[in-house]
């Protein structure tokens, strides 16, 4: 048995609840991944927009909480202030600033690292436009926040298993550990860093829900893989 399956919940039998919450620790190979990054088959496409938009929404639901962004939209909102764009159009420049940097970096998107950028920018503005601001009523914004973590998620574990490519701040996080050798986990800690300050330096809202996307985002991604898996895994590794 290897080390990975002894760490598997052992109560409650396959089916179980604990088995399919457990966090899973790879990304799953699913019946929708694609061969390549520009394998565009309509199924797999419908499975990349829907966890690009309830990605985006979820987004949108932290912002609209009032207690704190999460980094990337700490910097949009921040941007924002300081421009006559939407938090939305600012996470589409955003987007494609970051895109712009693979290339010297020798990295190479693909369909869904351009779907990334639109719909996700997309779905924060609808979110953002639709959901009143949460300013007076601290556990509807808590609960806010811990529903848009939710859902980024989902979202998150959907668009990854197509394989379609990888969103542009993970394409980023990946070349520069490539070309650097620094370990992935403290590429993306400093980017993060780095989008976090220079957008609570300019204006964009820092708070518990900040600390709280920090604290739970790795595990609400890996949770949801976990599902993804129970459900709709196949027997491969991605």
């Amino acid at each position: 048995m290897s080390n990975n399956a002894s760490k598997e919940p052992k109560s409650g039998g396959k089916g179980s609840l604990l088995t399919i919450l457990y966090p899973q620790r790879t990304i799953p190979h699913m019946r929708w991944t694609g061969n390549h990054r520009w394998d565009l088959a309509p199924s797999r496409l419908a499975i990349l927009f829907f966890g690009l938009a309830i990605f985006g929404f979820g987004d949108g639901l932290i912002i609209q909480s009032h207690i704190g962004n999460a980094p990337w939209s700490v910097l949009a909102q921040g941007l924002s202030h300081h421009s006559p764009l939407s938090i939305g159009e600012c996470t589409f420049v955003i987007g494609f600033t970051v895109l712009l940097l693979w290339w010297p970096l020798k990295e190479r998107p693909g369909f869904g690292t351009i779907a990334n950028i639109a719909v996700i920018s997309l779905f924060i503005q609808i979110a953002v436009d639709l959901v009143p601001l949460s300013t007076h009523n601290f556990p509807l914004s808590f609960l806010m926040v811990l529903l848009g973590i939710s859902l980024v998620g989902a979202g998150s574990t959907l668009y990854i298993t197509t394989g379609l490519g990888p969103g542009p701040r993970d394409g980023l996080m990946t070349a520069l550990h490539h070309k650097t050798g620094v370990r992935v986990g403290r590429v993306r800690l400093g980017i993060e860093i780095c989008a976090l300050i220079i957008g609570a330096l300019l204006g964009g809202t820092v708070g518990i829900g900040t600390a709280l996307f920090a604290l739970l985002i790795g595990n609400s991604v890996a949770i949801w893989l976990g599902i993804a898996k129970h459900f709709a895994g196949s027997n491969q590794s991605a």
